[in-house]
């Protein structure tokens, strides 16, 4: 049983937090947010005291949601003196943030986060009674240290403990800043997918020897489990679920946003109504006011009989009174009107905020998708040409053999395995091991003593047409000339 308590570490990158994104991490919303919240997640607001944040020094304490995660951000950016590259841009462009997850087995961080009592999960249910252990503390003090000494602790902008939903876990965004006092996340996660992979596993080792003391596992490597890589059409119909999901909270959200319109303009229509009636209201009492005075004055000099100007006034007064008293009933209800309509307002922000960050998944998903599929169709037309060549090959005379001499497509049709396998250590940074691999194999000309890395600029495509250009250099026999596979 011990063996299934695994850790948890999820990174994802992001373009920049958003503040709808900040605020779910804070628990700052309105009551009608925490009211969507409720209705919507698996959120338990009677926990919600529960939560904290790690700060500087390794401190814990309560939740600050005086200031918001991109406020944060953009506040350590000025004082260090570093560019935002996303600054300006119509659309965020560049990866500027890491969001990172971590926890483990929900039975196992149960019973860090809250001992022995016993968490009642149902949708709805009254937690007010349950405390935070200190285990929990302890425990993400420990994570936050590992963050720090991995990616700096000034680069760690948030440390989010959440005890108020289903599984207690940490939301920890950091800045990838290089040793450049630049923003790469490049260069402090990865380049590229299999870069990314190969460190993130690294860090699953790093990460369990701090887990360990808790009693949270490694979790298995695919190459130990066994798993299987999807079939495209397992992944377009993954995605495809995905994407029918996403719609249906992208279709909740814009009926949620369609009411609070509504709602918005009643509240408008509300403020504008009152304000016309305070505005008539204070008019009234000028004009009351004025006629006490006048009335008061004859009353002074003598004008008119004085029982009656008395009771003018007295009628006067009495009007005036219930004016004024007309007046602050009515500032107090605009001040309500005015508040719930900002509420409304943060809130149909926030809801755009939601389905802008839906359409992107689907968008993700989408293009996901399509580089599989481009993958799959890249693969199978370059195995049909391949095949295609070596048919004909043959045929044609030695002099129209002799001008395929030491080209790829000649290579790739005598040994196109060897070069394809050659080429993805070298896709995946491993230049030792191609090396290796080309000398193993027959290969050992056309080689280099320049260094070998991708440029910074040079995307997938370009990065793997020189893998394979120089993958096919290394193939060949230090003659030159190209080894025929029996």
């Amino acid at each position: 049983m011990a063996n299934n308590i695994k850790q948890v570490m999820d990174i994802r990158p992001g373009k920049s937090m958003t503040t709808g994104q900040s605020d779910e991490h804070q628990r700052n919303w309105t009551e009608r947010g925490w009211e969507w919240a409720s209705k919507h997640g698996n959120y338990d607001r009677t926990r919600e005291r529960l939560n904290f944040e790690v700060i500087k020094g390794g401190k814990v304490v309560p939740v600050d949601k005086s200031k918001s995660i991109p406020d944060r951000m953009a506040e350590t950016l000025r004082e260090r003196s570093i560019k935002d590259p996303n600054a300006g841009l119509t659309e965020p462009k560049f990866r500027t943030v890491a969001n990172i997850i971590f926890g483990g087995s929900r039975e196992r961080m149960h019973e860090i986060a809250f001992g022995g009592q016993k968490v009642n999960l149902t949708h709805g249910a009254d937690n007010s009674h349950i405390r935070r252990n200190k285990d929990i503390e302890l425990w993400a003090q420990d994570v936050y240290r590992f963050a720090c000494d991995k990616w700096g602790e000034d680069n760690v902008i948030g440390f989010y403990v959440h005890l108020d939903e289903l599984n207690p876990h940490v939301h920890c965004t950091v800045i990838p800043v290089d040793e450049r006092n630049k923003i790469s996340f490049n260069k402090i996660f990865g380049g590229n997918i299999y870069d990314f992979k190969e460190r993130l596993f690294a860090l699953h080792d790093e990460l369990a020897k701090v887990n360990g003391k808790w009693g949270l596992n490694r979790g298995d490597s695919v190459s130990v489990t066994g798993t299987k890589h999807r079939t495209t059409e397992e992944y377009r119909r993954a995605l495809s679920r995905e994407c029918t999901v996403l719609e249906e909270q992208i279709g909740n959200d814009r009926e949620l946003l369609r009411q609070l319109h509504s709602d918005i303009r009643l509240a408008e229509k509300r403020v504008k109504g009152l304000s016309t009636m305070i505005a008539n209201q204070e008019q009234k009492k000028l004009e009351l006011e004025e006629e006490i005075r006048t009335v008061a004055t004859d009353l002074r000099t003598g004008k008119g009989d004085s029982e009656e100007l008395q009771k003018r006034i007295a009628k006067l007064d009495y009007e005036l009174q219930k004016v004024l008293e007309n007046l602050s009933d009515k500032r107090e209800k605009l001040a309500e009107a005015d508040c719930k309509l900002s509420e409304l307002k943060t809130l149909e922000a926030e809801s755009k905020d939601k389905v802008e960050s839906y359409r992107e998944e689907v968008r993700l998903a989408t293009y996901n998708l399509e580089n599989q599929v481009r993958y799959r169709l890249a693969e199978a037309m370059v195995g049909d040409i391949i095949w295609e060549f070596r048919t004909h090959f043959q045929s044609l005379g030695k002099e129209a053999q002799s001008v395929f001499d030491d080209s790829l497509i000649k290579d790739m049709a005598e040994r196109g395995e060897d070069i394809f396998k050659c080429a993805i250590y070298l896709f995946a940074n491993y230049v030792d091991l191609a090396t290796t691999f080309a000398e193993g194999h027959g290969g050992g000309g056309g080689g280099s003593d320049l260094p070998w890395g991708r440029k910074e600029d040079e995307d997938d495509r370009t990065w793997a047409r020189r893998c394979l250009q120089r993958a096919h250099r290394m193939m060949k026999p230090a003659g030159g000339k190209s080894v025929r596979k029996k």
